[in-house]
């Protein structure tokens, strides 16, 4: 079993790279699993009730242990347990660490935006009419 299973929106170019990223150091071990709410198979029942809408707003994971992470600290911990801890080590610093904090923060209310995708009501909207339309065919 994986130590983080991390969420990730699959339609986000610079989300792709960063799971890249950590799939390449991961190196198969399986440390992290990836999951991509933008899949329409997306089921918060089975990713500790976090829905479509909280997980695109905010980076979000979850441990082993049950526990959900969000922000920076997905990140964190997710380098931490590929063994490049050292990389987000100075994000925990008092001053750096609100830094980091705010401009993450930043990121992620202007993340669609600035990756030139349709606002969080459009995609919601739009999710929730797939889905509809799947399980009528169904």
């Amino acid at each position: 079993m994986a130590e983080l299973t991390l969420l990730y929106d699959g339609g986000c170019p610079l989300c792709l790279r960063e799971v890249r990223s950590l799939r390449r150091l991961d190196a198969g071990r399986g440390l992290i699993a990836f999951t991509d709410i933008d899949e329409d198979e997306y089921d918060p029942d089975c990713h500790a009730g976090i829905s479509y809408r909280q997980a695109m707003g905010r980076m979000h994971a979850i441990r082993s242990d049950g526990e959900v992470i969000t922000n920076v600290e997905v990140f964190r911990q997710a380098y931490a347990i590929v063994g490049f801890g050292w990389l987000y080590a100075p994000t925990r610093w008092p001053v750096i660490s609100v830094l980091v904090d705010a401009l993450y923060n930043w990121w992620a209310y202007r993340r669609l935006q600035l990756t030139r995708r349709a606002n969080l009501e459009v995609l919601c909207s739009e999710r929730c009419e797939r889905i509809s339309g799947q399980r009528i065919q169904s």
